[in-house]
C-alpha cells in the first residue's frame, strides 16, 4: 500500500497557507481509505496550529477527484464496512468546515461524486475552464446520497436534484453560476487566481475570519430568530477583539489598520 506521503503531499509556503495535494493521479485522484485517512491525519493537525491562515486542497494528474475508490469498495460488500467507509467520509468533510480558517478548492480538473463533495464542502473554489463536475453515483446504481449533504448547500434544490438524479456533468462556468464555485479561470492562471483570493484573505484579522467561519455555519442551520441571536452575540465578542477596536478607530482616523 502506498505510504501516505506518497498519496498526499503537503506544502506550507511560510505565510501561514498549507497546501494539501492529492497524490494517486494513475487512479484520478480516487478517495480510498488510505488518502482519506492521510488528508485526515493532516487536518487534525492543522487543526491545532494557531499560525495558519488558509488552507487550499489541490491535486495532481488530470482529474481533481473521482470520488470514492471504486474497487476498494466493492472488494469488501458488508453492510458494516459501509457504514464505516462513509463514516470516515463524512467525518472529513466535516474536518474542513471546522478548521478556524478557509480552505480552497483548487480544481483543476474533473470532480465527481465524493471529489465533487469534496469541492463544495470546502468554503471556496477556483476552478481551471477545463474542470467539470457531477455526482454521478446514481448512473451505477447508488445515489450519491453524503455528497448531497454538501452539494444542497451549494445549489439551488432543483438544480442540485437535477445533478443526483441524472448523473450528468456541468461545466466549470455552469458550476460558477450555480454557487459550485467562485471563480472560473483558463487552466494555466488556477494557481495565481488561487494566490489572488488568498492574498484578499490573509489581509484581515485571523481571529475575525475564524469567528466569521464558525458563525457562518451554525446559524445555516437554525431559524431566523435563533440565527440573529448567535450572531449578535458574535459580532459582540468579535468587537471586543483589539483587532477589530483598531480597524474601527484606523477608519474613524482615515488611516490603515495596525495589524
Amino acid at each position: 500500500m502506498p505510504t501516505a506521503t506518497h498519496l498526499l503531499q503537503r506544502h506550507d509556503d511560510g505565510r501561514g497557507v498549507t497546501t494539501l495535494t492529492l497524490q494517486r493521479p494513475d487512479a484520478f485522484n480516487a478517495l480510498s481509505e488510505a488518502l482519506m485517512a492521510a488528508l485526515q491525519a493532516e487536518l487534525n493537525q492543522l487543526a491545532t496550529d494557531e499560525q495558519l491562515r488558509a488552507v487550499v486542497i489541490a491535486a495532481s494528474g488530470s482529474a481533481f477527484c473521482a470520488g470514492h475508490d471504486l474497487k476498494e469498495m466493492r472488494a469488501q460488500p458488508s453492510l458494516a464496512y459501509y457504514q464505516r467507509l462513509f463514516g470516515q467520509c463524512t467525518q472529513l468533510m466535516l474536518s474542513l468546515q471546522r478548521l478556524p480558517v478557509p480552505v480552497i478548492a483548487q480544481v483543476q480538473g474533473l470532480a465527481t461524486a465524493a471529489g465533487c463533495q469534496l469541492v463544495a464542502q470546502c468554503d471556496l473554489a477556483v476552478a481551471a475552464d477545463s474542470a467539470r463536475f457531477a455526482v454521478s453515483g446514481v448512473n451505477l446504481g447508488l445515489f450519491c446520497a453524503t455528497p448531497s449533504v454538501a452539494l444542497t448547500r451549494n445549489l439551488g434544490r432543483k438544480k442540485a436534484f437535477e445533478m443526483l438524479a441524472t448523473g450528468e456533468f456541468i461545466s466549470a462556468d455552469e458550476a460558477r453560476l450555480q454557487g459550485l464555485v467562485n471563480r472560473v479561470v483558463p487552466a494555466d492562471q488556477l494557481g495565481s487566481a488561487t494566490e489572488a483570493l488568498l492574498a484578499r484573505m490573509l489581509a484581515k484579522p485571523r481571529l475575525a475570519l475564524a469567528l466569521g467561519k464558525q458563525l457562518f455555519y451554525r446559524q445555516l442551520e437554525l431559524g431566523m430568530e435563533a440565527a440573529y441571536a448567535d450572531a449578535a452575540q458574535t459580532m459582540a465578542c468579535n468587537m471586543m477583539d483589539a483587532t477589530a477596536l483598531e480597524g474601527v478607530q484606523a477608519f474613524i482616523d482615515k488611516r490603515p489598520p495596525n495589524w
